[in-house]
């Protein structure tokens, strides 16, 4: 009886050695499997499969199902630790806060139309000085900027095929810009709108129907603004940015603080030249020797996405501007 229980526990050791040698043997061969399958990228969707969060490795572009870019609610303290890439990427809020019609009786409603004086010695352009548009977030260039920034702006009333080119010049230059469009331009060119979002630009406001602003009532002003941003959510799926310029850069102090309390930056310029009559273009290399004669820290260039100069000139003017120590800026590091 012994013997037999001496040999029980000796097969029982056997066996649990037996046992221990294969689960070492299986664990290295998982470890070989996943250290294969890493340098392979056999893994690179498990995240989207379990946060439902897409990666666009080439952009690097994070975006949650609602197309909105991840983090784009990001606090205070996190915006400051973000690097000015990933400030590119951010979808902030429009956060309204309007208040009743009787409170926009206060501001004056005499219309202006936005003008500045270039600058050839490339200091910031002056500009109308009427309205202090800084006290109603308005900008027309970056004033606070103490290196060479440039920011590219296209108001888009219309298409006349040339966005696509601009978009593949500003993607291969990993060049950011703010497309304002009208509610027409969203309708008839949703697919470039979304382009416009998904390669890391701006979208902003330019109202639905392109009117004189202080033409408009308060409720007029409010529906222009407000119907223009929804219609594009509905369409697209995507959240306008919370940037708008004037139609013609007509302007009062009443709509420069209404869109203020809708949620709105407005934006003007210290760049711009005559470039939306299709039927008399400058020309490329006006628009080229423009940027080299007039360039400033800070500007905010205003061009039209129907202008075939520009599209011409536009990856020359980028590389110019890299030479001479330029870095283009997202509105959103105003």
């Amino acid at each position: 009886m012994k013997e037999c229980n001496e040999c029980i526990k000796s097969e029982n050791k056997n066996n649990k050695a037996e046992k221990k040698k294969w689960l070492i043997i299986i664990a290295m061969i998982l470890l070989l499997v996943v250290g294969i399958g890493y340098k392979k990228g056999w893994f690179e969707d498990v995240g989207e499969i379990f946060s439902f969060v897409s990666y666009n490795k080439e952009e690097k572009i994070h975006t949650n199902t609602d197309g909105i870019a991840e983090g784009g609610q990001a606090s205070s303290e996190d915006e400051e630790e973000m690097s000015l890439e990933d400030k590119r990427y951010l979808q902030f809020p429009i956060e309204s806060n309007v208040s009743d019609k009787d409170t926009y009786y206060d501001y004056s409603n005499e219309k202006q139309a936005w003008w500045f004086k270039r600058d050839e010695n490339h200091g910031p352009s002056g500009c109308d000085d009427v309205i202090d548009i800084s006290e109603y977030e308005g900008y027309y260039l970056d004033s606070s900027c103490d290196e060479k920034v440039i920011y590219l702006t296209f108001d888009c009333g219309y298409e006349n095929s040339y966005t696509d080119e601009i978009l593949d010049v500003l993607k291969a230059e990993d060049v950011p810009a703010c497309f304002f469009v009208t509610k027409t331009y969203i309708r008839d060119n949703q697919e470039l709108t979304i382009r416009m979002k998904e390669e890391g630009h701006q979208v902003g406001n330019h109202t639905i129907t392109h009117p004189s602003m202080p033409e408009k009532s308060y409720e007029e002003i409010i529906q222009e603004i407000s119907g223009c941003a929804d219609y594009m959510k509905e369409v697209t799926g995507y959240q306008m940015d919370p940037y708008l310029r004037p139609p013609m850069g007509e302007y009062s102090e009443r709509t420069l603080k209404l869109t203020q309390d809708l949620g709105y930056k407005t934006i003007f310029w210290s760049m711009a030249y005559v470039d939306f009559d299709v039927n008399n273009q400058p020309g490329k290399d006006y628009v080229i020797n423009h940027f080299k004669k007039y360039h400033h820290n800070g500007a905010i260039i205003l061009m039209h996405n129907v202008s075939s100069s520009n599209a011409e000139a536009l990856e020359t003017v980028i590389k110019n501007l890299k030479a001479e120590g330029y870095r283009f800026a997202s509105l959103n590091e105003l």
